[in-house]
């Protein structure tokens, strides 16, 4: 097995580990807002957050920044509460009319945040090996790789509620929204941080 490979499926296999289920809640918030017909968007929304996280990785594996780990660990639910509470709020018009660059934004500068808690993850697998170019590459390709795996699921499944249940997009955007919040307010206070 190639270098490559290796890292590639450890970025895959740590972005759809299911107990890091934190980064898979941002990805599927993200996507609550679209539907099957937006996958464009939605592709452009991922890399969005990949470039941003692909940054922080890069500048903390290589110790170029250093940050609380705490900290991090309490702001990626906290970016997740917010997108949750934003979405809440986004109204069906500016959806239609593709009103909505924010979430690019809030994707793209999340994404600086969370690439802080995958960093944490690469250090402890690269141990003291000073070439990282290559493994920091891949790793990132695993990433993007798994997360659009995510978001073909979620839009799968959302498919399936909107299209053939007759759930409307307004409802599943609330439910989703709804649960993944409720989910991110717990993961907060489980870490403990302000308390």
């Amino acid at each position: 097995m190639s270098e490559f490979s290796l890292y590639f499926g450890l970025g895959l296999d740590h972005i759809l580990d299911i107990n890091g289920y934190d980064h898979i809640l941002f990805v599927i918030v993200l996507c609550a807002l679209y539907q099957s017909g937006d996958w464009k968007k939605v592709l452009i929304l991922v890399t969005s957050f990949t470039v941003g996280h692909s940054i922080t990785l890069a500048l903390a594996t290589l110790e170029v920044i250093r940050f609380n780990a705490d900290l991090i660990e309490f702001l990626i639910p906290v970016t997740i509460l917010f997108t949750a509470v934003s979405n809440l709020f986004t109204k069906d018009r500016q959806i239609a009319e593709g009103k909505i660059l924010r979430n690019y934004i809030y994707a793209g500068f999340f994404g600086l945040i969370h690439g802080m808690g995958f960093s944490n993850y690469l250090k402890t697998l690269l141990g003291t090996d000073k070439s990282i170019i290559l493994q920091l590459f891949a790793f990132n390709v695993g990433l993007e790789a798994g997360q659009i795996i995510i978001v073909a699921i979620f839009m799968i499944v959302s498919f399936i509620f909107i299209s053939l249940a007759a759930v409307s997009g307004r409802d599943w955007k609330m439910i989703v929204s709804s649960v993944v919040g409720g989910i991110a307010a717990m993961l907060m206070l489980d870490t403990g941080y302000l308390f």
